[in-house]
């Protein structure tokens, strides 16, 4: 009897494995849109012999974060080509300026950079929805929409145009709020306030009241320090706390509506990437995902401790419900503005504000079950 029970047992488990599809009542919902193309590039691509030497700029310091994502991205294409492409970091100053890495790498100077698109918004508007969009896409969102929805497509477009090709390279979460010793809750508060920020959020303050300046993250703690400006914006918890704001502010202003997650992006002069053969072409961008996943589950669990040490001395404060629905009022009138401007713009916001609410059924469906700790959830915590 027990030789029948365990016999009747592996039959149903060789049936499970072997025949889903015979108690399917429909066929497979979706399917893995790269296997189709894999399949066609093994029937051609061989492993290389070249080794490839590339230099890589940046804006910024080894110091920040945002370098340790350009080196986790180079060491992964190391180790994964057997040291056949080799990428060496410089960063802000070494080579060239911090600013000065977009147009190096699109001119030959360099190979290849790492940036927050949004730093050539004077090039093109449309480097800021790859970056960061105010009441925007969060780091679920842009992988989603870039990875899923046509958003990558769409981003090599736009960087092409400067000879270069483009692909994600790590994302960092929610930004924090405002460094300020004002404590700002209302939309009467922000009026006046002298505001370190770039991008859309820096026109958007300014048409709130505000007085805006686009500051570069290093001399923003010197401004703050001085009283030139009130309150200041740059990046993570992890990445802010090195930067020692807390030591000069007294408050942290929250939520950060101006960047719900701060994408990064690799950018490769278009030469260079097409001379690599193909199987090291596949590596770098199975590098670039890679670090994508890895930069924010990093990013976030540092942010654990950030925080904690920021609370010994900065309290944080919540706008209320009136200034945050305030700040979305003049966000979609601003970007309106905006897309009706550049046609490009349009296309990209559009598509990201489709994915917004085609996404909304399901996100609305599956809430109420944010991971709090269990004891808060049994106490009646459940939205985000």
């Amino acid at each position: 009897m027990r030789r029948l029970g365990k016999f009747i047992g592996l039959a149903l488990i060789a049936s499970l494995v072997a025949a889903p599809s015979a108690f399917a009542k429909r066929e497979k919902f979706g399917a893995d849109k790269r296997h189709q193309e894999v399949q066609k590039e093994l029937r051609t691509i061989k492993p290389s012999t070249e080794t490839f030497r590339w230099k890589m700029v940046m804006p910024w310091s080894k110091g920040l974060l945002f370098y340790d994502m350009a080196q986790h991205f180079a060491d992964s294409v190391k180790l994964a080509s057997g040291g056949r492409l080799d990428i060496k970091l410089f960063s802000a100053g070494e080579l060239v300026g911090a600013m000065e890495s977009f147009d190096a790498v699109s001119k030959g100077s360099a190979d290849i950079g790492h940036d927050w698109p949004g730093y050539w918004m004077g090039k093109n508007q449309n480097f800021n929805s790859f970056a960061s969009v105010p009441f925007g896409l969060d780091y679920e969102g842009y992988n989603i929409w870039l990875y899923e929805r046509g958003g990558l497509e769409q981003m090599q477009e736009l960087y092409a145009q400067y000879n270069l090709y483009a692909l994600p390279g790590g994302n960092g979460g929610q930004e924090m709020g405002l460094f300020s010793n004002k404590k700002a809750t209302t939309m009467a508060d922000f009026k006046g306030m002298r505001v370190r920020t770039p991008g859309w959020f820096m026109d958007i303050l300014n048409n709130l009241g505000a007085s805006v300046t686009p500051l570069p993250g290093g001399e923003v703690y010197l401004a703050l320090e001085r009283g030139v400006i009130d309150a200041a914006e740059f990046s993570s918890p992890a990445i802010n706390y090195p930067m020692g704001f807390d030591e000069i502010t007294k408050y942290v202003i929250e939520p950060g509506v101006h960047q719900p997650s701060v994408q990064c992006g690799l950018f490769i002069n278009m030469d260079s990437w097409n001379k690599l053969p193909a199987d090291l072409q596949w590596i770098v961008k199975m590098a670039a995902k890679e670090t994508q996943l890895w930069s924010n589950a990093w990013q976030e669990n540092l942010n654990i401790e950030a925080i904690k040490l920021f609370k010994e001395s900065v309290e944080f404060v919540k706008m209320d419900d009136e200034a945050i629905t305030e700040f979305a009022k003049v966000t979609k009138a601003y970007l309106d503005e905006v897309k009706a401007k550049y046609p490009d713009v349009k296309k990209t916001l559009d598509s990201q504000e489709q994915f917004k609410r085609d996404f909304a059924e399901w996100r609305e469906i599956r809430s109420g079950i944010t991971p709090w700790p269990i004891d808060d959830f049994i106490d009646g915590k459940r939205m985000q």
